[in-house]
């Protein structure tokens, strides 16, 4: 019974904090530097050359994404702060912020990665870097292809540096054949956009059908970089790797929700984020130079992962049981919402509370 009660206490996140800056101006970090237009990237004899270890380029992937599906987001309320895909240059902004985007080999001189580098560049050696690239190059490249960005034919070249070529995929064949089950559920999700919105369904129904299309892409992603991406992380901190890794495996939770990561959703929940990267002499919760929420956030994810894998991932497993509707995904939202914002939500429910859930499936 105290295993159970951990488990709910894990998911126990913090009560909003200041500590991760995620925006400027009620925008991701330099959004509004970023281009809006493949007109304004580089051309070489007519094809289009982007390059996604500049931060400004990278984030103009998001920016068009963005601006060219909120047409169809209709769904997900009124204004144009709803879309889900915000979530995405939200956390590529937290990363420079945060200097996640510097080179983490040892005895690095390096300033790319460092927010005062003019321009502001991405390190190649960054695994977190490494992480967005399969959540921004792969749905870039994917829309293009559908043709929900850009008119007409457009051809698209992703510059590479030539130490990491062999690493990253650079066109949409190139990813397509090495990446083709990301690949298939971008395009999946871009393709059925349009569709969904124009459907007779009501509003709450095509807002899940768009998230969960968008979520299974996004996990597919992720899941493609964990392999991926796998070397470099051992060039951190055993904290940072260990934060790093219960990050990018809270995804399930917020994925099998069908979470709608709008503006103020996505803030709320990533300003307890670690401010810098970890060091070894690290030991959260006691971390005298981060705040007290960024501090519970480390031991909460830390958490979160070590009685998942102690519960041989039933709780995970248990969880996803439980966002079995439409109606049960909402109550999954809420509930995060709760577990994430609320200090006085009773954790030791939770077990509980999922099971209700999934009886009543």
């Amino acid at each position: 019974m105290d295993l159970i009660k951990a488990a709910g206490a894990v998911l126990v996140l913090a009560v909003l904090s200041q500590a991760a800056v995620v925006t400027e101006n009620g925008l991701p970090i330099l959004w509004e530097k970023a281009p809006s237009e493949l007109s304004q990237l580089p051309t070489v004899d007519g094809v289009i050359q982007i390059n996604p270890w500049d931060y400004l380029q990278r984030m103009a992937l998001y920016k068009m994404l963005i601006n060219s599906t909120d047409p169809y987001m209709s769904s997900m309320g009124p204004g144009e702060k709803e879309s889900p895909l915000w979530s995405l240059p939200l956390q590529l902004g937290w990363k420079l912020k945060s200097g996640r985007l510097t080179d983490p080999s040892p005895g690095s001189t390096s300033t790319c990665g460092l927010e005062s580098s003019e321009p502001v560049c991405i390190s190649p050696q960054s695994w977190y870097a490494c992480v967005n690239y399969y959540m921004s190059v792969l749905p870039f490249l994917a829309a293009v292809q559908t043709g929900v960005v850009g008119k007409g034919e457009v051809q698209i070249q992703i510059q590479v540096p030539a130490e990491v070529a062999p690493d990253y995929c650079s066109s949409y064949t190139d990813c397509s054949t090495k990446h083709p089950d990301a690949m298939s559920k971008w395009q999946t999700f871009f393709q059925s956009l349009k569709q969904i919105s124009e459907s007779e369904d009501t509003d709450f129904y095509k807002k899940d059908q768009i998230l969960g299309l968008m979520w299974a892409a996004e996990e597919e992603s992720l899941l493609t970089a964990y392999t991926a991406c796998s070397e470099r992380q051992k060039l951190y901190s055993s904290p940072e790797v260990r934060f790093g890794q219960s990050w990018l495996r809270s995804a399930a939770y917020v994925a099998a929700a069908h979470f709608h990561a709008n503006i103020e959703r996505s803030e709320k929940f990533m300003a307890p984020l670690p401010s810098r990267v970890l060091q070894e002499s690290d030991s959260p919760p006691n971390i005298a130079d981060l705040s007290a929420e960024e501090n519970h956030t480390l031991y909460i994810f830390s958490w979160m992962n070590s009685v998942n894998q102690l519960l041989g991932g039933s709780l995970v497993r248990l969880w996803r049981s439980a966002m079995c509707s439409a109606q049960a995904r909402e109550k999954g939202q809420a509930l995060l919402h709760d577990l994430v914002l609320d200090p006085k939500f009773p954790v030791s429910g939770l077990m509980s509370i999922l099971t209700e859930m999934t009886t009543s499936c």
